[in-house]
């Protein structure tokens, strides 16, 4: 999983640093802080001492957050339903589920088709297991645990996806990710995260404003979108075999299918 230390160095609600465009950035300017990749930030809500208030506000409003933003509707309409049954059980894996709102909105959606959708959700953090211990599993099992640990007891899944993981990974992390990934899965392998730009960074900076006393979800939301890729810049990251994919709005999704044809 990610470095979960928070960056010494702390940003304004803009979250702007300046730095000098690449030869490498997008034709047109961009201003200085998205042309390249923050490595160095890190999300308040991933120290250890963070407020647990707001944490838990952060966790709640991820809901609202995703269903705006992060196209799991859409994502579960073109890849996942096509690959359920009303009667054969489909396994699927959400790594790091946060606030677990994604992987309950799947087995939710699966069953209003009437069809069989099993599905698991694992986060390493502690406190998301606490967090969702208070609401509604609707059909998901939720575990404290890592691909790792899943990888080394032997698990196995129809599906695997993630949401917001991949800007948190260094590379190292990301390479380990992408390995578990095909390791657990038997066919399909949904990444989806953040895409940087502008547009996005500062429309999102405008709509959350008035979360940012509250929670998390204004401050870290701009670093996370510092943190993410570019699609160009993720698929040269990316072993042979794994394809990136744009998806509105401002998204990108990494997908391996190892479904046999």
């Amino acid at each position: 999983m990610a470095d979960r230390r928070i960056a010494d160095r702390r940003t304004d609600d803009m979250g702007i640093t300046g730095t000098t465009p690449p030869s490498s950035a997008p034709g047109r300017w961009w201003p200085p802080g998205l042309a390249r990749r923050d490595t160095e930030a890190r999300e308040f809500m991933d120290a250890p001492d963070c407020d647990p208030g707001r944490l838990d506000r952060t966790y709640r409003q991820f809901r609202t957050v995703n269903r705006l933003v992060s196209g799991w509707r859409r994502v579960y309409r073109q890849w996942i339903r096509p690959r359920l049954d009303t009667e054969r059980p489909t396994t699927l894996l959400d790594i790091g589920f946060g606030g677990g709102d994604i992987p309950r909105a799947l087995t939710t959606w699966a069953a209003r088709d009437r069809l069989v959708l099993h599905t698991t959700a694992i986060d390493p953090d502690d406190r998301a297991l606490r967090h969702v211990a208070g609401l509604p599993a609707r059909g998901v099992h939720f575990e404290q645990a890592s691909s790792a640990d899943l990888v080394a007891r032997g698990d196995r899944f129809d599906m695997v996806i993630s949401n917001h993981l991949l800007h948190h990974l260094d590379a190292t992390a990301m390479e380990a990710l992408l390995a578990d990934s095909r390791a657990l899965a038997r066919g399909l392998v949904l990444h989806n995260d953040l895409a940087r730009h502008p547009a996005g960074y500062h429309l999102f900076a405008v709509a959350t404003l008035p979360l940012a006393r509250g929670s998390f979800v204004h401050q870290d939301g701009l670093l996370s979108i510092r943190r993410s890729y570019r699609r160009p810049e993720l698929q040269t990251v990316v072993p042979t075999g794994w394809r990136v994919t744009s998806m509105f709005p401002q998204r990108l999704l990494l997908t391996h299918d190892g479904t046999p044809r």
